[in-house]
């Protein structure tokens, strides 16, 4: 199993409405990508302070890493990448095998 997860930095201009579009479309993947099997997302929520300026992050969860290299290039993942890149100032995305 991969657990592929990120933190974003919004620029301050986007909304929280716009935040959550973003969060809605990539949540929207599963299902809809083979080995996709689940999407979880969120404003930060911790008492330590070791976020930076991140505001967000998502985990998704792939069966194998064969399906995460899949969907980087799928065309349902690039299209959510053009509404969501854009309204970043900054993001971190790390790949995990559990």
């Amino acid at each position: 199993m991969i657990r592929h997860f990120g933190v974003f930095k919004f620029k301050k201009e986007v909304s929280p409405q716009q935040v959550e579009e973003c969060f809605v479309a990539l949540k929207g993947m599963v299902g809809q990508i083979d080995g996709l099997l689940s999407c979880e997302h969120g404003p930060y929520n911790g008492n330590e302070g070791l976020n930076g300026e991140f505001t967000h992050g998502f985990l998704m969860t792939f069966d194998n890493a064969d399906s995460r290299d899949a969907y980087l290039p799928h065309p349902i993942h690039e299209g959510v990448k053009a509404l969501v890149v854009p309204r970043l100032e900054e993001c971190i995305v790390f790949d995990i095998e559990v």
